[in-house]
């Protein structure tokens, strides 16, 4: 109809611009026009929903003031819990705070002193009026066309809170320096305000006066509800072709119905098979004892494909490499080995049970743990590389003439109040018994009668213990209807969790589409800043979600495109993992629907990625320059810092590289590089040590480490964690002036870590003080002469502190998370005091050895060159060695009063793939390091072994460094 094409062109624009921008954002992973290619009609029917909303967002956008834009795009980040002001010392009264303003397009600045209790629009009223003395007729008017920016970077302290609530303002305080603010006159905001709008505008029409006819309801066929099949569920096995066996062995299917990790009935085993890659089974129908009417909405069938043979034959030759890669698994006398797994839903993503014919490519990794030899937390997506790949080919039945769907929430809620359900209430002895389970840590197990109990005392449950949910749906039978209606029932009338209790349920253990709906809803309640404190679980957690269109995926979007922090932080948090088979299709389709319902935000966004691409091509150019120098031994062939600095200085490099937003915090605006400060590292990937100059504030140096060849999420799993562990000690009222500087990854292999300014490595400062590398390890006196150089009086009593404060901090962090490989190279001490550690290749206990002899004797490292600088350079003061010992206690136990959080972060990133992250074992190290089976009495006594243990064994500390010395000495 014309009304249909009005639309379809006015449409046209919108879509066609935006791809253009996308084609470059995916280009070196999944380009849009594959998007385009799938041929899946829930890829369709996401893109479209997609398509709808994020335009009416951009729509919507258009009628946005620009005050709301500011706080859209620049706000700042506040403090998230009320925090204990700054008193003066002598009347506890609150203290004034000195703030530098600088006038914007000007060279003036001044300072003042105001009260911690002033809002921004007070201190800009008081700075206007003392500008105007000296500039222009005092004229009240003026201070309302100010805003207030944090000099350094992009961020405008909207709102009226007072100043100490502003976590800019705080940070300064806490490192005892005076805040820069710069006046910036409304104009300049209007000019960013309306360059956005009319990048919206020129893409998007506003909405029509005169909206296309809706289309009249499509006719439903007629549909059998799931419930109503009482048959048992069975597949058919057609072939299996590209099974990599050998020849001598049967190759047999298993077959297995989940939901979530739990196994619904017991596992299907077709017969066996024998020939050379294609195979085929006599029995070929595999029958579960489940009936269809008890398959859960979430149900996943998982598949493993192995070969049975009578022993462990000896390996000859590489070419059946699956009898030695993976592990092998004993059963009635014969050997079964992997060779291929593949799980798929039983129910498509409108809710209809699957039947005909299907090919699953299969993956040939397997995990560490599996579950009757099958893998059910492994992606349902199947291997997109099917030249090679093995398949199996499948028959789903039909077992109604009409299509068979799970029924609707009404249905599922009807079946509840049809029946009468049987729950009780417990006495004072069950309520104790309740208690003590609900109080258990989430990696404890349920046995059956606890699972009964707590299901019987449902009711109790939700009065008595709401943040016992998962524990409650451990415990339904999700194998019966009947149970998983009721709980159905029980969600809608449970008390609201707090986000951070909400985020368990978003665990694999928990696939059912309304718990996750539910633990969505309580994650409405975050703050931004809480939001960027979980974003990189959120973003994993979408691994478990088996369906594009879902609750979990229109939050994330939705809180992008309100705050552009979280939008920027979402976006190379999918980017950098959409080379990956198992995610590209989900992730490249979340990235699509952002980047069409921000589309000011591509073009900044582009320019990260062009000037990445660049910083690449400048690191494989040095990589091959240093491997022809390793092999010719000519200095004509060695790639110098000045061949690096003369790239840099290319047209085509320089402009990619300059003007542009740093993807490690997208408040900092980076002008140009300082060529001359540039260089590239001598480790194995040869990272580049960039310099920028910062465009907001002149003379403000910003370094960034460029890595390629480096996998660097885990370095940002560790920095999240401490950088939550802050928070939860600030919290507290402890503040262990942690250093969790930035890192992101940005690509396969590829990503961006900041430069800590003013600081160096304790193996620079020992060396630096002793001319044999040998000796400079056992120098005790060199860190706290390095502080003394750069401190006198006041100054260096303040570096002490920071130095006792965040040694303790750090203390306690690597001993909780097991962070090994802690060399005097990847410790470093800022000017100020401030001790941090940075590179964390081995965690959760997985400490590097020689020789078979573990490297890392100690629990954490606490040298006597450390405890030195704590007494203050004297032997006997044990006071201030006392309270160094107290912050590492009050540290621990507050991370103990949150290690179920612990726990479960870390369990949320179970699939993505990181080295030392990949079974429940490996999260089994936090459960231990905290003492959770333990009282607080009890984990301290050991906290305290640990502590002394640290203490006595410090001089292995000290002999691994030499030799690492030693060894820097010889390389260099």
């Amino acid at each position: 109809t014309m009304t249909e094409m009005r639309s379809r062109s006015r449409r046209l624009p919108y879509i066609a611009f935006v791809g253009l921008y996308l084609f470059f954002i995916f280009n070196s992973s999944l380009g849009l026009h594959e998007l385009d290619a799938i041929n899946d009609q829930e890829v369709k029917d996401f893109r479209c929903k997609m398509f709808r909303i994020t335009e009416e967002k951009m729509q919507q956008a258009q009628v946005m003031t620009c005050t709301e834009w500011l706080q859209a795009c620049c706000s700042p980040q506040l403090e998230p819990t009320a925090v204990t002001l700054v008193t003066d010392g002598v009347n506890d009264r609150p203290a004034d705070l000195k703030v530098f303003i600088h006038f914007d397009q000007s060279q003036d600045s001044t300072s003042l002193k105001v009260p911690m209790s002033c809002t921004p629009s007070e201190l800009m009223e008081i700075a206007v009026k003392k500008w105007l003395t000296t500039h222009a007729p005092e004229d009240e008017a003026y201070s309302r066309q100010y805003v207030l920016r944090v000099s350094q970077c992009l961020e405008f302290l909207c709102g009226d809170h007072p100043l100490i609530q502003y976590k800019y303002i705080r940070n300064c305080l806490q490192a005892k320096e005076s805040p820069h603010l710069t006046l910036v006159h409304t104009s300049t905001v209007k000019i960013m305000f309306d360059k956005e709008m009319s990048a919206i505008g020129a893409v998007v029409s506003r909405k029509s006066s005169n909206p296309p006819l809706p289309l009249p309801p499509k006719r439903r066929p007629p549909t059998t509800s799931v419930w109503n099949v009482s048959k048992p569920f069975r597949i058919d096995l057609l072939k299996g072709s590209k099974v990599n066996a050998e020849e001598t062995a049967k190759v047999q299917v298993r077959a297995g119905l989940f939901h979530g990790t739990e196994l619904l009935c017991k596992p299907a085993v077709s017969s066996d098979s024998s020939g050379r890659s294609e195979h085929t089974w006599k029995n070929n129908t595999l029958k579960f004892e489940l009936s269809v009417s008890d398959l859960p909405r979430m149900t996943r069938l998982c598949f493993a494909i192995y070969a049975v043979t009578d022993k462990v034959k000896k390996q000859k030759s590489t070419k059946n490499a699956h009898s030695s890669k993976y592990q092998t698994i004993r059963k009635a006398g014969k050997v079964l080995y992997p060779i291929a797994w593949v799980n798929t839903m039983v129910f498509d993503y409108r809710g209809q049970l699957k039947t005909g014919d299907v090919i699953l490519h299969c993956w040939s990794s397997f995990p560490d743990e599996l579950e009757e030899m099958l893998n059910p937390i492994g992606t349902i997506q199947t291997n997109p590389y099917t030249e090679n790949a093995t398949a199996l080919h499948i028959h789903f039945p039909e077992y109604s003439s009409h299509p068979v769907i799970f029924p609707p929430f009404d249905k599922v809620s009807l079946q509840m109040f049809s029946r009468n359900s049987t729950c009780g209430r417990g006495g004072k002895k069950f309520h104790i018994e309740l208690k003590e389970i609900m109080e258990r840590d989430p990696l404890s197990q349920l046995c059956e009668n606890e699972k009964d109990l707590i299901w019987t005392l449902r009711y109790d449950c939700r009065e008595n213990f709401p943040q016992s949910l998962p524990k409650l749906l451990l415990s339904v039978k999700w194998s019966k209807h009947e149970d998983m209606a009721q709980l159905q029932a029980l969600l809608q009338i449970w008390p609201k969790l707090s986000p951070r209790d909400a985020l368990e349920l978003l665990d694999f253990n928990y696939p059912d589409q309304y718990v996750r709906e539910y633990a969505v809803s309580c994650l409405h309640d975050m703050s931004d800043e809480e939001l960027l404190q979980y974003l990189l679980q959120l973003v994993q957690v979408l691994r478990y979600e088996p369906y594009y269109d879902c609750p979990l995926t229109h939050f994330l979007l939705e809180r992008a495109q309100r705050n552009r922090k979280i939008g920027h932080f979402l976006f190379w948090h999918l980017r950098s993992e959409i080379h990956m088979p198992a995610v590209s299709v989900q992730f490249a389709l979340i990235l699509e629907a952002y980047c069409r319902g921000s589309i000011p935000h591509i073009e900044v966004l582009k320019k990260q990625v062009e000037a990445l691409s660049k910083l690449k091509s400048v690191n494989e150019l040095i990589k091959l320059g240093t491997i022809k120098n390793a092999r010719s031994k000519t200095k004509e062939a060695m790639l110098t810092k000045e061949a690096m600095m003369t790239c840099l200085r290319q047209s085509g490099y320089s402009e990619a590289l300059s003007d542009l937003t740093s993807p490690l915090n997208p408040s900092v605006l980076l002008s140009d590089i300082n060529v001359e400060k540039c260089r590239y590292m001598d480790s194995k990937m040869k990272p580049l040590w960039i310099v920028y100059n910062n465009k907001l504030m002149s003379g403000d140096a910003l370094g960034i480490i460029f890595k390629n060849g480096d996998d660097l999420r885990q370095d940002m799993l560790t920095l999240q964690i401490l950088r939550l562990m802050d928070l939860l000690w600030k919290e507290s009222n402890l503040d262990l002036r942690i250093v969790p500087y930035g890192c992101l990854a940005t690509g396969d292999r590829a990503g961006l870590i900041e430069v800590v300014s003013s600081a160096d490595t304790i193996a620079n400062i020992q060396l630096t003080s002793s001319n044999v590398a040998a000796a400079a390890a056992f120098n005790k006196d060199a860190l706290l002469n390095w502080l003394k150089e750069r401190n006198s009086g006041d100054a260096l009593d303040r570096a002490i502190e920071e130095f006792t404060l965040s040694c303790a901090g750090y203390c306690v962090a690597t001993y909780v998370l097991g962070i090994g490989d802690r060399h005097s190279d990847n410790i470093m001490v800022r000017s100020t005091g401030q001790l941090f550690h940075i590179d964390f290749g081995h965690i959760l206990g997985n400490f590097k050895s020689k020789f078979g002899i573990k490297r890392e004797r100690v629990p954490f490292i606490l040298t006597h060159d450390f405890i030195h600088v704590i007494q203050e350079g004297k032997t006997g003061n044990t006071e201030k060695f006392g309270s160094f010992r107290k912050y590492c206690e009050e540290a621990y136990l507050i991370l103990r009063r949150n290690g179920n959080l612990f726990i479960t972060l870390f369990a949320l990133m179970l699939t993505a793939g990181l080295p030392e992250l990949t079974s429940v074992k490996d999260i089994q190290y936090l459960k231990d390091s905290l003492a959770l089976g333990k009282n607080d009495d009890e984990a301290l006594k050991q906290f305290r072994q640990k502590f002394d243990e640290a203490l006595r064994e410090s001089w292995t500390t000290k002999v691994n460094w030499m030799a690492h010395n030693v060894a820097k000495d010889n390389r260099s």
